[in-house]
């Protein structure tokens, strides 16, 4: 894809890999509720539909929930992992090159992800990324979310441009879905948190390293 206006990346598994640092928090709130504790791989397996989803499926996973459970676990999840949110959290190897080179070719960038709205803005400041963003969108109480379409055609007015000329980068089928509703193009990052297949993508429209994604913006 040419002629791009606009650049919106998922954050989670897409930019940073952040998974150690939820996994911490999450099996923090299990044992506080007398749960046994769930492995890394089961966590990055339920990460991508926002945080109360996570904490809903880790409940399920670990003997059953109910409104009242699931309340108490996700306040747990939250307190932990505010207090601790980059410890183990670090940008992908070649992320920043990454967008330093589109910040200097002046490309407009954005985030587009259903971790909560003050807990991206907070991680990408504290790993330094904030500076390269226009706009920083998470999920909000009451809000649609991905896969919906409107937050990243909400994003894309926001940045002032076009989604037939945004490109919007993730990892997963949650934003593979998201930029097909928003009639978006979409581009993988395959070292992520993909855990459906995606048969109907490309080789192009795929990458494996952020020293070499391909994207032609600027």
């Amino acid at each position: 894809m040419t002629d791009i206006s606009a650049l919106i990346f998922d954050l989670d598994g897409t930019l940073v890999h952040s998974a150690p640092d939820i996994h911490a928090a999450v099996n923090m709130a299990l044992r506080k509720l007398g749960r046994e504790t769930l492995d890394l791989p089961t966590i990055i397996s339920f990460i991508g539909n926002g945080i109360g989803v996570l904490t809903d499926l880790c409940l399920k996973a670990t003997g059953g929930t109910d409104s009242e459970t699931h309340k108490t676990a996700l306040a747990h999840v939250l307190e932990a992992y505010q207090r601790d949110m980059t410890t183990l959290t670090r940008p992908y190897p070649g992320v920043r090159d990454a967008l330093e080179d589109f910040h200097a070719r002046g490309v407009p960038m954005a985030i587009c992800t259903n971790k909560p709205a003050q807990a991206a803005v907070a991680l990408c400041a504290a790993l330094d990324l904030a500076r390269f963003f226009d706009v920083i969108a998470g999920a909000e109480d009451g809000q649609p979310r991905k896969p919906d379409a409107a937050p990243l055609l909400d994003v894309i007015t926001r940045m002032g441009a076009a989604p037939q000329s945004a490109l919007y980068v993730g990892d997963s089928k949650v934003d593979y879905d998201t930029a097909a509703n928003a009639g978006v193009a979409f581009r993988l990052f395959n070292g992520g948190y993909l855990n459906h297949p995606l048969p109907d993508l490309g080789a192009a429209d795929r990458f494996e390293h952020w020293s070499d994604h391909g994207i032609a913006a600027g």
